[in-house]
């Protein structure tokens, strides 16, 4: 019996670390994975309500779709690539929750301008060029 229990923890300790050697350099999960596994899942579920056969078809697909590039952003190499994608959709999350200000473009040199929601008219200067332009908050 001691035999058995020492072989079965040494296959399970080589099983976690073939999993550890093979997740090294991979980009593992953020919060943009769990956004994408949780539509996923909600898509889903969503399919097992609806009766039309085309709807049917298009929940299944985008549900396996989200599932399958929430697996292939998990275990990509590309590591620099997938945390600029998850930075932008964080960037747009915080952008969606924040009722308070407006964001413009500068149409000079491109820079994000956040302004004040609510003043009407106002002049916006750029803090990176200084240009100066009217916008409607």
């Amino acid at each position: 019996m001691r035999q058995t229990g020492s072989w079965l923890r040494r296959v399970g300790m080589n099983f976690v670390n073939g999993i550890q050697r093979f997740m090294m350099g991979r980009y593992g999960h953020d919060r943009l994975n769990v956004a994408l596994l949780i539509l996923g899942v909600v898509l889903s579920i969503a399919s097992m309500f609806v009766r039309n056969k085309l709807a049917l078809l298009i929940l299944n697909l985008g549900s396996y779709a989200l599932l399958v590039l929430a697996l292939f952003r998990c275990f990509s190499r590309s590591t620099y690539k997938r945390y600029n994608e998850n930075r932008r959709f964080l960037l747009m999350i915080d952008r969606i929750k924040d009722r308070a200000h407006r964001y413009y473009l500068c149409p000079k040199c491109r820079q994000t301008v956040r302004v004040p929601r609510g003043k009407g008219k106002i002049a916006i200067t750029c803090p990176k060029c200084r240009e100066k332009f009217i916008k409607k908050t």
